[in-house]
């Protein structure tokens, strides 16, 4: 069977049976090998495991075969005759409790973020920024939360970053130097990530990491599942979007120490897109994460084809190992192949490197912690055969499963609220019409004409209009008069003068 016995999950046969202790299970993990080698079924056969012993699980799905963990399996004689020679007595299938994500909402359940909690860190490896980009999306982060502008989504984060731009001048002074080429950078960058689908991550409602450690009515743990086949063209969002999951728990998540078994086990696939390129600052907050995590009761698992992909600092951690085979045809494999072996316990009855080379389909190299939490001497392996489904769901299974989801209806629908995008534009309108009114206070109108006003009269309240017609007409005749007062003396004298001089 594929419960959980005696608090383990058995794994395959060796020598011995080869069993992963749940009470170890948060001591993490990692699943390698070459394309097409197992490493889909072992992290399928553990994901069974900790399901029946009602640990939560959460995994991407890459090529779209987990999602098979929802039905259940159909005898094939190859199956039968792996649970036969390994001694699996009592083999049957059996589906398993799944909640189907993906952060596009397609094939599961919307998964979302707010952008203030992704945070500047995370948003700037995401955004693929330099050190100097990187200080002025830190200044927009400080001056949202400094304003009481909320951070939601990728219009948001946009507004911000043009208010700091406006506000350039004055924070230079105050933060340094912000600069509007960085500026222009950050915001081209926010728009290569809406083509690569960006803004679905990026909104309301965010999601509650505790529907990721939901048990079924039968007490068995649920396993989440995130479409991750279309993901996987926007390696960036895909890589730092588990980090965020990662850290998000860490964060939220009370100590517990070591409890009998995990509150939830972390499957990341495809580990390498975490590392590639990675800042040194995010591979110091990867290699935290991963070693005080086990204290909140969550297991981590990386799934990788090349055990150099993951750096020495974390790898380090990772208790339990579970080794297909490796390709050698280029130096760089050779070295991988070389690397892999020396990081078990030896077995002097076992040419490792050799092994490793020489492993079939569903065959590994195992090495799991003991009793003492001492790694066990790495054993050649069978693995066990699956109970659920090899393979796909159907779509139609999957929308039959979403709709009987226990999270149905709680993200199917995106909230838009009023946030800093919101916020930001009406300041901006206030402005503008403060403006409007300080411009036209200097004037009053007349029909079609804007006359500007007598001096000292700004402010005053206006006269009616018959008044104001005849304080005009006075204006005039006295206008007039002073006229005629200063040249009537001068055409008399004229006149004088003339007469005088015939």
């Amino acid at each position: 069977m594929s419960e959980a016995q005696d608090g383990a999950i058995f794994v395959g046969t060796s020598v011995k049976r080869e069993q992963l202790l749940l009470r170890l299970a948060n001591r993490h993990g990692l699943i390698t090998g070459a394309t097409g080698t197992g490493k889909t079924v072992s992290l399928q056969i553990l994901a069974e495991g900790f399901s029946n012993a009602g640990v939560p699980v959460f995994a991407a799905d890459i090529k779209g075969d987990l999602s098979g963990l929802a039905e259940k399996g159909v005898s094939k004689p190859f199956l039968e005759e792996r649970a036969q020679k390994i001694g699996l007595e009592g083999y049957s299938y059996q589906a398993f409790p799944v909640i189907f994500w993906d952060l596009f909402g397609e094939q599961g359940h919307p998964i979302r973020a707010t952008v203030e909690d992704m945070g500047p860190l995370l948003t700037s490896r995401l955004l693929e920024l330099n050190d100097v980009q990187d200080g002025v999306l830190n200044i927009a982060f400080r001056i949202a939360a400094d304003d009481k502008l909320p951070l939601v989504d990728l219009k948001d984060l946009r507004a911000i970053i043009a208010h700091v731009a406006e506000r350039a001048d004055e924070l230079t002074k105050k933060y340094g130097n912000v600069s509007k080429s960085s500026v222009g950078a950050i915001q081209r960058r926010l728009l290569v990530l809406e083509q690569q689908a960006g803004e679905h991550f990026f909104g309301e409602p965010a999601l509650d990491i505790t529907d990721f450690m939901r048990t079924a009515p039968d007490g068995r743990g649920y396993i989440s599942i995130l479409a991750a086949d279309r993901l996987m063209s926007s390696p960036q969002l895909y890589g730092t979007f588990l980090l965020w999951l990662l850290s998000t728990l860490f964060g939220k998540l009370p100590e517990v120490g070591d409890p009998d078994k995990p509150k939830l086990v972390f499957f990341f696939d495809e580990a390498h897109l975490l590392f590639d390129e990675a800042p040194k600052a995010l591979l110091s907050r990867i290699e935290q994460v991963t070693r005080l995590i086990r204290s909140k009761g969550v297991g981590v698992y990386f799934i990788t084809q090349n055990p150099l992909d993951v750096p020495n600092t974390v790898s380090g951690q990772l208790g339990n190992r579970i080794q297909h085979a490796l390709r050698a045809f280029t130096p760089h494999e050779q070295k991988a192949v070389k690397a892999a072996a020396e990081t078990f316990r030896p077995n002097p009855e076992l040419n490792v490197e050799r092994a490793i080379l020489e492993l079939g389909v569903g065959e590994a190299l195992v090495s799991l912690l003991e009793k003492k939490g001492e790694p066990s001497i790495v054993q050649r392996t069978l693995i066990r055969p699956p109970a659920s489904r090899l393979g796909p769901v159907t779509p139609e299974e999957r929308r039959q499963n979403m709709q009987s989801s226990p999270v149905r209806d709680v993200y199917d629908k995106g909230v838009d609220r009023h946030s800093a995008h919101e916020k930001l534009n009406e300041r901006s309108e206030q402005g503008a019409s403060a403006d409007a009114a300080g411009d036209e206070a200097g004037y009053e109108r007349h029909g079609e004409f804007r006359i500007p006003k007598a001096p000292g009269t700004e402010g005053r309240g206006r006269a009616p209009a018959t008044q104001r017609r005849d304080s005009m007409a006075d204006a005039f005749g006295k206008s007039i008069a002073r006229s005629l007062g200063s040249a009537i003396p001068r055409i008399l004298e004229r006149i004088l003068r003339g007469r005088l001089g015939r």
